[in-house]
């Protein structure tokens, strides 16, 4: 019985959500060529030098340091105070 009260006081999401979800979405897979692109004209301009793109993914991963741990404080700190 418990879970038919859950499902009348459940309701739909409003229709402008669900516009803006399909609106994100489209614009998600419209770009994604383009950033596809992107990844094969890294590669050709580093061309065979296995050292500079040794060099070139270090500096990659040293630059996704910084948001990576903006969001873990921050998933951190929501998480510790959800309840407040």
């Amino acid at each position: 019985m418990g879970s038919r009260q859950q499902s009348r006081d459940m309701k739909p999401p409003p229709r402008r959500h669900v516009i803006f979800s399909a609106l994100v979405s489209a614009c998600v897979l419209l770009y994604s060529a383009s950033t596809s692109a992107q990844c094969v004209m890294c590669r050709a301009s580093l061309g065979s030098n296995s050292s500079f793109i040794r060099n070139f993914n270090i500096g990659i991963l040293v630059l996704l340091v910084p948001p990576v741990s903006m969001f873990c404080a921050i998933f951190i700190w929501a998480f510790r105070n959800r309840k407040s």
